[in-house]
């Protein structure tokens, strides 16, 4: 099955782990446990710092080139495009499941399904 993956990701366990041990300056004992408030903190500033750089990038884009605006707001919708609405990923995945060469759906297609036809209004 396929998933749209924003083009921010977290980093991995691996990193953040790597980057306290450093924050540590190798003085930690012992293993370093990471946390979800870790990772999420770690995830929160890899997100600030990419929209603080896509802003930089604009800005300068729209200082150096004359009628730059288009290519900017084209430059932001390509960088951080819209996730799929809930309605895009159950047709997605029903389009995936009618495909002759498709995959089963797994519990978390099965799960985005349901809450797409939950969101339904009923007739």
């Amino acid at each position: 099955m396929t998933t749209q993956q924003h083009p921010i990701t977290p980093p991995s366990q691996e990193l953040v782990r790597k980057w306290i041990e450093d924050w540590a300056g190798g003085q930690m004992k012992g293993p370093v446990i990471t946390d979800q408030l870790d990772l999420e903190i770690a995830s929160c500033a890899a997100q600030w710092g990419a929209d603080q750089e896509l802003a930089a990038c604009c800005e300068w884009l729209e200082t150096a080139l004359v009628g730059a605006k288009p290519l900017t707001t084209e430059l932001r919708t390509a960088r951080r495009p819209k996730p799929p609405s809930l309605k895009e990923q159950a047709l997605a995945l029903i389009d995936e499941c009618t495909d002759p060469e498709g995959d089963y759906l797994d519990d978390n297609a099965l799960s985005i399904i349901r809450r797409a036809l939950e969101a339904l209004p009923n007739d």
